[in-house]
């Protein structure tokens, strides 16, 4: 790995760090804190970010309390004729591209020193529409109201074909069963945060994380890459895909009590590696994806957001 992409790597780990560290006997988290707003999009060209850069400018919302979900660069917001104030402090996000490099004889099992291509991580500056004058909030991307039923996302649901049962107490994704457990929708209740409505998706669009995982889904084997941390990993990556799920849908997830037990397992995971975040948000990324894809309408057309500023998932 590139010192430069090395760097980028620790700085957006930093960032997510603190942003759970300031609230260290809270169960609220930066994907879940700042989800409210919606997936972060691009002020120039509209479309929402993918991989690490939601986590990322997550955590950032929430560290500056920003109540908006949008971002450019420096030259982008110049462009829609707004300024951004002196001194506003940038974050970063990072785009991959694809170049071609020489290839090494030596170095090539088979003897090969044809061209071959690496993906190069270029970091880049944004600032949150909070950060600037003359933007003209645009409106709520929460336009549902987040206590109505929501049939559009039973439906999503069913048609990806998961088996969904409803009884008992706990929620989980059986493996060998190849289902989905979750408690009656009776038994989910609101607090002064978030509706029945917004607890029951968020822990079924966990679960449905957890349910991409197996081979004929997304493949996803973390256990080759993070060993006896994958549990942690893979838990993490299903909070993730729910909280993504939760932003792109206007579904604001009430953390559940059983979060908590987690959060030290995955600061640890942060601390050690710190490309797990992003590998984690990758397949993310690649699970919703799947789910938009599988839950998509027959006669829709409509192809899944393109992770066109994530690598690709290792």
């Amino acid at each position: 790995m590139s010192r430069s992409r090395a760097d980028l790597h620790q700085t957006v780990t930093d960032r997510i760090v603190a942003a759970i560290d300031a609230n260290p006997g809270s169960w609220h988290r930066p994907w879940q804190g700042a989800a409210a707003t919606g997936r972060p999009c691009n002020i120039a060209s509209g479309k929402p970010y993918n991989g690490i850069n939601v986590l990322a400018l997550w955590a950032e919302a929430q560290l500056g309390q920003y109540p908006r979900a949008v971002w450019g660069t420096y030259r982008q917001w110049a462009a829609a004729g707004c300024q951004v104030r002196k001194g506003a402090k940038a974050a970063l996000v990072a785009f991959y591209r694809q170049i071609a490099v020489e290839g090494d004889a030596d170095d090539a099992p088979d003897g090969d020193d044809s061209p071959r291509a690496v993906f190069v991580a270029r970091a880049t500056p944004v600032f949150n529409a909070a950060q600037v004058d003359g933007f003209d909030a645009a409106p709520s991307l929460l336009s549902r109201d987040p206590a109505a039923p929501r049939p559009d996302l039973d439906a999503l649901v069913a048609r990806t074909g998961a088996s969904i049962e409803h009884g008992g107490a706990s929620a989980f994704y059986s493996v060998p069963r190849d289902a989905i457990r979750l408690p009656p929708r009776d038994a989910f209740v609101g607090s002064p945060t978030s509706t029945a409505t917004e607890s029951y998706y968020g822990t079924l669009f966990h679960e449905l994380t957890h349910w991409t995982a197996p081979a004929h889904r997304c493949a996803r084997n973390l256990g080759s890459r993070f060993g006896s941390d994958a549990y942690a990993v893979e838990e993490l990556v299903a909070e993730l895909g729910a909280a993504f799920l939760c932003a792109d849908l206007a579904v604001s997830a009430e953390p559940r009590p059983d979060h908590a037990r987690y959060v030290a397992g995955w600061l640890a995971v942060l601390r050690r590696d710190k490309s797990a975040i992003f590998a984690a948000a990758s397949q993310a990324s690649r699970a919703v994806a799947f789910i938009q894809a599988a839950g998509a309408p027959t006669e829709s057309t409509a192809d899944p957001l393109p992770a066109l500023d994530s690598p690709p998932a290792s």
